[in-house]
């Protein structure tokens, strides 16, 4: 029951930014806890295997491109292909898929949150007097084994220029499908329901054990 929670909180999580730009969906994988060899005590001899539940694995995150949309917003750039807009945080350097940029009041490209993009050289990208930015300008990193952080922020280690091209006017869409993450979650609290039944059956059988087993007639 406890790794069906984590797993609804991430699948809620994902639903909740089914529209957000450039955004990864994460995907949980499950392990058994070791399994206990029941035997007779008094012959011996074996009785079966007796398994102790699962638990959350890891979070797996898809980073594979999501889909391009047309936006019209000369400020709104899309990586075709590969690779990761480079922005400058408080934090150091982190990386993401989200193009929804805007400018700062000294002329550079920016986040919503007010972090600096990097150019291919690692500077500020300009933006024009004409609100326009040179796309060729526009950096985009190769970060293996990207991790991700939350508000659409990856941290890694560059590894130079990526092969994706910055396409201006378009975005990428959220990676999550809507209709798989509601499925998932069904299951989730399917499962989780038949854990509470499980529950309720051991409990009303150690009733039955206390109060009438045990009972002098």
């Amino acid at each position: 029951m406890l790794a069906e929670l984590t797993r609804q909180q991430q699948i809620a999580n994902d639903l909740a930014n089914a529209s957000t730009p450039g955004y990864k969906a994460d995907r949980s994988t499950q392990r058994s806890f070791a399994e206990l060899l029941l035997a007779n005590q008094r012959t011996g001899l074996p009785v079966g295997g007796l398994g102790l539940g699962v638990e959350i694995d890891s979070v797996v995150t898809d980073l594979r491109p999501g889909p391009i949309r047309d936006t019209g917003e000369p400020l709104d750039l899309a990586i075709v292909g590969e690779g990761w807009f480079g922005v400058n945080t408080p934090q150091g350097v982190r990386y993401t898929r989200n193009g929804q940029f805007t400018v700062s009041p000294q002329g550079t490209l920016v986040t919503a949150e007010g972090y600096e993009v990097l150019s291919r050289t690692g500077g500020p990208v300009r933006v024009t007097a004409d609100g326009n930015v040179d796309v060729r300008d526009v950096g985009v990193f190769a970060v293996p084994n990207a991790t991700k952080l939350g508000d659409n922020l990856y941290a890694g280690d560059a590894a130079g220029q990526a092969t994706g091209r910055v396409r201006a006017g378009a975005l990428e869409g959220s990676g999550v499908n809507p209709a798989r993450s509601m499925v998932d979650l069904i299951a989730s609290f399917r499962t989780y329901e038949a854990g509470q039944r499980v529950i309720r059956t051991i409990d009303d059988s150690l009733e039955r054990a206390a109060n009438r087993v045990g009972a002098i007639g």
